[in-house]
């Protein structure tokens, strides 16, 4: 047993799934809607029986133009537009869990849909309902300290609290956003030391220096950062007991 899940994002073209693979515990994949498409999902789901990797579904608001990194409600979305897009995405990827004999374990938003429903009730509380309406006994993915946890524990809802190696924090709990130019961890030696913080203290430390409480049980990292497999090795290794 790990000391904590380590989660990655998957399927989303970015060329290095399998390298990954061996390092991770769980893979979120993309749905077609931001990234992907059922060919995608079948690779990366063979990948993940091969490898014996929890698989996630990854779901996004539909816009591959912006890699799903644009919020959409109040804008193109309703909140009560999201359950159909939602379990559509839920759907696509059984299907292909199915095919290749295997199921789904857990369900993790992606981008600016998941940033939304870190602070607002009223989508994470669609993206609960959604799940509970397709398979109660999926896993809700999402930031830690966040209004995701809050409504799936008033679901009933399994909920693992997810931290990031790689992003660095807002004083509010929230990621710093991508737009800003420390938002992102590149280097391996500090991103190992906000998870050994994380993971040990419970804290991190903040973009201003303050530190701030966190429940990690799932750490994510991203594909598409510097040195990602490197990355996930070290992580990998760290998180192993002897």
């Amino acid at each position: 047993m790990l000391l904590c899940d380590l989660n990655c994002d998957m399927g989303e073209g970015i060329g290095n799934d399998e390298l990954l693979m061996p390092y991770i515990t769980s893979a979120n994949i993309a749905c077609g809607y931001h990234a992907g498409d059922t060919g995608t999902m079948k690779k990366t789901v063979e990948l993940c029986v091969k490898y014996n990797v929890a698989i996630g579904a990854h779901p996004s608001y539909p816009d591959k133009e912006n890699f799903g990194r644009i919020d959409f409600i109040g804008f193109k979305l309703k909140p009560e537009d999201l359950p159909e897009l939602i379990i559509d995405q839920i759907q696509q990827l059984q299907k292909v869990c199915t095919n290749a004999g295997t199921k789904l374990h857990h369900v993790k938003p992606h981008g600016a849909l998941y940033n939304r429903a870190a602070w607002d009730g009223v989508v994470s509380s669609f993206i609960c309902s959604s799940i509970m309406e397709f398979d109660s006994s999926l896993i809700l993915y999402g930031l830690s300290n966040s209004e995701m946890g809050k409504e799936a524990k008033s679901y009933g809802l399994k909920f693992m609290n997810e931290v990031f190696a790689d992003r660095t924090y807002q004083d509010d709990g929230s990621l710093t956003p991508r737009t800003h130019s420390n938002a992102l961890i590149e280097s391996t030696d500090e991103g190992i030391h906000q998870v050994l913080m994380m993971v040990n203290k419970g804290k991190v430390k903040t973009v201003t220096g303050n530190e701030i409480s966190i429940t990690a049980e799932t750490i994510c990292i991203h594909g598409d950062g510097k040195n990602a497999v490197e990355f996930a090795k070290a992580l990998r290794t760290l998180l192993t007991p002897a």
